[in-house]
């Protein structure tokens, strides 16, 4: 980061966030050592935490931004406490694991500091989110949330962060930098203190995250396409996709952007969804619609997370009171039409195939724009079900469900996740679902194939008995005193704070 750059950010600030990545590495190797019991307290504590205040959170984050609805962000905020525990409460990070049969032992290494970059979309759901990942594997973090959700990102990691510490975690195990800015964050990136990025965001900034120099998982955008086969039961998945579409106003982007299906079934979908609460917009509607939601070929972003009824008001199109969901009719499906992009509100696409070819082609062509993420499949006809995910370059396809909640694990059994990995489809490093075990790597013992290793003679006491965190003396919602701060060996402390100070020293040359 250059220089230049940096003189339009506070000093104030500067040093508040270095100081912050200074505290983290501190906490990383400390907490790096602790055992699994530890661990676990810690990570229920803050899963107590953060559910306890979902509901307080999501209000401030709808006050905040201006986007999506309380109660559905409240909902995401309660699936990443107790929900996103229980997926990998058996995900053991910090035993180490022997392979008899190939002569392997493997020893569990953190990445140390974390770095995490929390989307204006999900505010405190991604926070919760990484916080706890960075919890269950022996990592430190600090978060960055976006400018215009600072608050309630910055309150929500502080809570968080009072109850770790309260369970018995180093302090400045979980930090927030309050008032981020873009040299401050490519700053912070490309600090030699950050072991690893997680960059949920605009694909300008999980671009700036992979070019930092440091190591980073990074997620792209969706543009999810739904197919309704006429082998579904059109009213189940006229429900689901409505269901789907308004949840949160469609703020995810594992929400459907397009949903298509085959001209022979396309009076049957339409039907469905207007039943279910969606209003099929005519030919002028669907103009209005296009001019609202695009100006000089770039999305209003004035439509991100409102409801269909604000929109439509926008947009100059009559709906009734009740509407859930717009959704403009494009009665053939090519690439030049904007409404087949990317829309992070109420909008859904509808657009018919004349078969079953046809439908694949153009799904395979619309996912690019969404490459790696996913899709939905609405159907019982298997055969269409595996052409159709082996054509189009995602790498999650829900079957018979809501793809807004299916894809991100919260209603399938596909990993609980606010990071979407797109993989090499979507330039990405991951391709799965992001969860605490892209945070550790592992270190390999590997003895010689063909002769017997005698691994019960390897003294693994040290990495398999790792120390215990300090027994916590306040309950996990109260805020810790300075005398509540974990007790720390005391030449531990000191070599801790000569690293500290050889670092800094080296900053400064």
């Amino acid at each position: 980061m250059g220089d230049a750059a940096l003189l339009n950010v506070p000093d104030r600030d500067l040093s508040s966030a270095r100081m912050a990545v200074s505290r983290a590495a501190w906490a990383s190797k400390y907490y790096r050592e602790f055992d699994r019991d530890s661990v676990l307290r810690i990570a229920e504590a803050v899963a107590k935490a953060g559910h306890d205040r979902a509901a307080h959170y999501a209000d401030q984050a709808v006050q905040e931004t201006g986007y999506g609805v309380v109660e559905h962000k409240t909902i995401k905020n309660r699936l990443c406490t107790h929900d996103l525990l229980d997926y990998y409460h058996d995900l053991d990070l910090v035993s180490p694991r022997i392979d008899e049969e190939r002569n392997i032992v493997e020893l569990p290494k953190p990445a140390g500091v974390i770095f995490a970059l929390a989307p204006v979309t999900n505010p405190v759901a991604t926070v919760y989110y990484k916080a706890m990942l960075a919890i269950l594997s022996r990592n430190a973090i600090v978060l960055c949330p976006h400018p215009a959700a600072k608050k309630c990102s910055a309150d929500a990691a502080r809570h968080l962060a009072a109850a770790a510490e309260a369970a018995g975690a180093p302090s400045g195990l979980i930090q927030c930098v309050e008032n981020p800015s873009v040299p401050l964050v490519e700053d912070i990136m490309s600090s030699d203190r950050i072991n690893v990025i997680m960059a949920t965001g605009g694909n300008a900034m999980v671009r700036a995250a992979y070019s930092s120099g440091n190591p980073a998982i990074g997620v792209g955008s969706g543009n999810a396409v739904a197919f309704v086969d006429p082998s579904a039961n059109v009213d189940r998945a006229a429900k689901c996709l409505v269901e789907s579409k308004s949840f949160d106003n469609s703020i995810l982007c594992t929400n459907e952007s397009i949903c298509l299906t085959l001209e022979e079934n396309f009076g049957n979908v339409e039907r469905a969804l207007r039943t279910a609460g969606a209003h099929i917009c005519n030919e002028t509607d669907t103009d209005r619609l296009r001019d609202y939601l695009w100006t000089e070929r770039s999305f209003n972003i004035e439509a991100i997370g409102k409801s269909a009824v604000w929109i439509a008001d926008k947009a100059g199109i009559r709906v009734n009171p009740a509407t859930k969901v717009l959704v403009p009719v494009v009665r053939r499906p090519g690439q030049d039409d904007l409404l087949f992009r990317e829309k992070l509100c109420p909008v859904l696409t509808l657009t018919p195939a004349v078969d079953f070819e046809q439908a694949v082609t153009f799904s395979r062509h619309a996912s690019k724009r969404g490459a790696g993420h996913s899709a939905a499949f609405h159907g019982e006809d298997r055969d269409r079900l595996v052409a159709f995910s082996q054509a189009v370059p995602v790498y999650r396809v829900v079957v018979n469900a809501p793809c807004s909640q299916g894809a991100a694990g919260f209603g399938t059994y596909l990993p609980p996740s606010f990071m979407i990995g797109t993989g090499y489809a979507g330039r990405s490093s991951v391709g799965e679902n992001v969860g605490p075990q892209h945070l550790v790597h592992w270190t390999k013992i590997a003895f010689e194939r063909d002769s017997y290793a005698d691994l019960e003679g390897i003294d693994l006491s040290a990495v398999s008995q790792p120390r215990a965190a300090p027994a916590p003396s306040l309950t996990a919602t109260q805020t810790p005193s300075p005398s509540a701060t974990p007790a720390v060996d005391r030449s531990e402390l000191r070599r801790l704070i000569l690293e500290e100070l050889k670092g800094l020293k080296g900053d400064a040359q």
